[in-house]
């Protein structure tokens, strides 16, 4: 009889475990889509208060494979020099202003990012979508003619992240993200991201533009658009690099 139950509990379980597996499974194309195994990219950022615009031109050199990230911002010539270094869960940043190297403590993740509607949060802890959430399709849709899959991600006991939920939208042809939703403890929405402006970059189709508003202040976004990438440059990134010491320019 105990046999028979168990069968029936894997017979039940099993199509959500497949719907979980294919849920991560999107996710995982999807992110290794937008950012390869190593990349070196250049951005412009934009960001839009109600009384203030500024714009702000950085380069970054991304490792996935060794959740490791160098950015350095380039223009204007005020925060030129700017730079934050990522070693796994952890981040330093280089202000030329005091000359100083600091560590960002885990109780600053949530603080936006030069100012910007994204936080260091958002630059440290990206590779986790895959390894710290459970995944679960709950939906599709249609948006712009194209099916979309809704995917919805919590956040494994334990695990070291800051939002209570993550929702992305991905296009079921190519595994590329339309939207993206970040979600409190309470289930409040608090950011909403936009992906948008498809092109292709480097043999690769991407969103070119991405648009974070902060949903509870209004009037306030940021925008990121994608002026080049060149995946698994030839020759690869150097190791200094990644290394506190390229912090200063």
């Amino acid at each position: 009889m105990k046999r028979c139950i168990a069968v029936l509990f894997l017979i039940l379980l099993a199509p959500r475990l497949a719907d979980a597996n294919e849920a991560k499974d999107v996710i995982t194309r999807m992110i290794t889509k937008l950012r390869g195994h190593i990349n070196v990219a250049e951005y412009d950022m934009t960001v839009s208060r109600p009384a203030w615009t500024r714009t702000l031109k950085m380069k970054v050199w991304d490792d996935r494979t060794n959740k490791r990230v160098f950015v350095r911002i380039t223009d204007p010539a005020k925060e030129a020099g700017t730079s934050f270094l990522r070693l796994g869960y952890n981040l330093w940043s280089y202000l030329p202003a005091v000359e100083k190297v600091l560590k960002i403590p885990p109780s600053m993740m949530l603080q936006p990012w030069m100012g910007s509607d994204f936080t260091n949060d958002d630059l440290v802890k990206e590779s986790s979508y895959i390894d710290d959430y459970d995944h679960e399709i709950t939906g599709s849709e249609t948006v712009d003619g194209a099916k979309v899959n809704k995917i919805e991600m919590i956040p494994k006991p334990d695990a070291p992240v800051v939002w209570g939920k993550v929702i992305f939208w991905v296009r079921a042809k190519d595994d590329l993200p339309v939207r993206q939703n970040f979600l409190d403890e309470k289930g409040r929405l608090i950011k909403d991201l936009v992906f948008s402006d498809v092109k292709t970059m480097d043999g690769t189709l991407l969103p070119t533009r991405w648009e974070m508003s902060a949903v509870l202040k209004q009037g306030q976004k940021t925008v990121l658009l994608l002026k080049s990438i060149d995946f698994d440059p030839v020759p690869t990134v150097p190791e200094s690099v990644f290394s506190e010491k390229n912090l200063h320019p």
